[in-house]
């Protein structure tokens, strides 16, 4: 999911707070077991998002769970600034941020996962590595390789295999929610691009509690003007997978990941881009959330594939 780090590119598009030092005391087997955590909570969000769903309306449900998520980032966010050494982002930088990575690309996410299954749209938002590939060759004046143009086209492939199924089984002319979910990696990537080419000297924490509290408020208003968050349900499995979402599935992973770019080497991060969605298809697959045939698996393995030809190094 998404996050916003100033400065560096990491290899799925979210911004690098500064130039990774890979740490030599550091375990290959402990950077494995972080790694791992890190593609296996990811990857069960998109489910979690859904069990929400079940019961609760989606603006609602995601300012519940960035209200959480943000209060729990405010509150280590001191602890976690002692180990930046970068300024406070400019107000415009962060409100933006807000309003696109968290406001806007979880809004429009929640909204299509009312009707697309969890591992569908998980190799839907997969595009975003590539979206930000192409914004920093329009925008930040970067140049793509043979090898990335050929990725793009198979991904691209991809998708089109994904939609030429029946999309996880959605109903019969439904299929406009996934149009829509391919919005929602859009919008982040906007609000990416703005940080890594004006935030680069910026704090990653700070840019992330603000922005994070921002969406929060933004998709707490419309929730409360669009439907009644007031009257939302509350089963113990809504309130784990609500807690799940806020608590690990945004802050924990964020410190964890946050923590890598300092000790790990970029080549074991990548890994992350194409492990999360396939797992997701294989946890969607599990627990019953969709049908995922062969134009699903074979549209989602292009897809994989592609992203590895455009961030591989």
């Amino acid at each position: 999911m998404v996050l916003a780090w100033p400065s560096l590119l990491r290899n799925d598009g979210r911004c690098m707070v500064s130039t990774p030092r890979p740490d030599v005391s550091l375990s290959n087997l402990k950077i494995a077991l972080l790694v791992s955590v890190l593609c296996l909570v990811w990857s069960s969000t998109w489910w979690l998002i859904r069990i929400c769903l079940e019961d609760q309306p989606p603006l609602s449900s995601a300012a519940v769970r960035f209200v959480i998520a943000g209060i729990t980032m405010a509150a280590v966010t001191p602890l976690l600034r002692k180990r930046e050494n970068a300024l406070s982002p400019a107000p415009w930088l962060w409100i933006v941020c807000g309003v696109t990575n968290f406001a806007g690309a979880y809004g429009i996410l929640y909204v299509a996962e009312t009707v697309v299954p969890s591992g569908i749209a998980a190799v839907l938002w997969a595009i975003f590595p590539l979206l930000m590939a192409g914004s920093a060759v329009c925008f930040l004046g970067e140049r793509l390789s043979g090898r990335q143009w050929l990725g793009f086209g198979v991904s691209f492939t991809g998708i089109v295999t994904v939609f030429y199924g029946d999309l996880g089984g959605i109903p019969a002319g439904a299929s406009g929610y996934a149009w829509l979910l391919l919005l929602s990696p859009i919008t982040a990537a906007v609000g990416t691009t703005l940080v890594k080419k004006y935030g680069s000297e910026s704090s990653s924490v700070v840019m992330n509690r603000n922005s994070m509290l921002l969406g929060a408020g933004i998709l707490l208003v419309a929730a409360f003007l669009r439907e009644d968050p007031l009257a939302m349900t509350w089963s113990l499995r809504v309130t784990i997978a609500t807690i799940g979402l806020a608590v690990f599935g945004t802050t924990m992973t964020f410190g964890i990941y946050f923590w890598l770019l300092r000790t790990a080497p970029a080549s074991m991060l990548a890994l992350i881009n194409y492990v999360t969605p396939v797992l997701a298809m294989l946890l969607a697959t599990l627990v019953g959330d969709g049908h995922h045939g062969v134009w699903e698996w074979t549209g989602a393995g292009f897809v994989v594939l592609g992203i590895a030809l455009v961030v591989r190094k």
